[in-house]
């Protein structure tokens, strides 16, 4: 037992010590985790709907009313996907063209 070491034991939180260059939260800063979170649950969305949608589709047993509904939801998933990629892509292109880093909101500055 006395060679049982803790996790806490490891962290150092003294001033000046691993965590100390941790920044100061800013509004860009929030900005950025905002849309990468968004992203991320609309990637989560897109596939809970395209399961649920296939989840339908083998469930309706041959029916066409719920075979229509079934095929109905998985492509407003994939148009939905689709619209979510253009938005990546389209803010890619901005930092391309414009060196403004949507998802990191890094301006460039004039002179430096």
């Amino acid at each position: 037992m006395k060679n049982l070491k803790l996790a806490a034991d490891t962290i150092d939180l003294k001033v000046g010590g691993q965590f100390a260059n941790i920044q100061s939260v800013t509004f860009a800063g929030l900005v950025s985790a905002f849309l990468r979170l968004v992203l991320v649950a609309a990637a989560l969305i897109f596939f809970a709907f395209l399961v649920w949608g296939g989840i339908e589709w083998i469930l309706s047993g041959g029916d066409k009313s719920g075979t229509e509904k079934a095929r109905n939801r998985i492509t407003s998933a994939l148009v939905g996907l689709v619209i979510v990629f253009a938005a990546w892509a389209i803010a890619q292109l901005v930092g391309v063209f414009f060196g403004i880093n949507i998802f990191q909101l890094t301006i460039p500055q004039v002179g430096k």
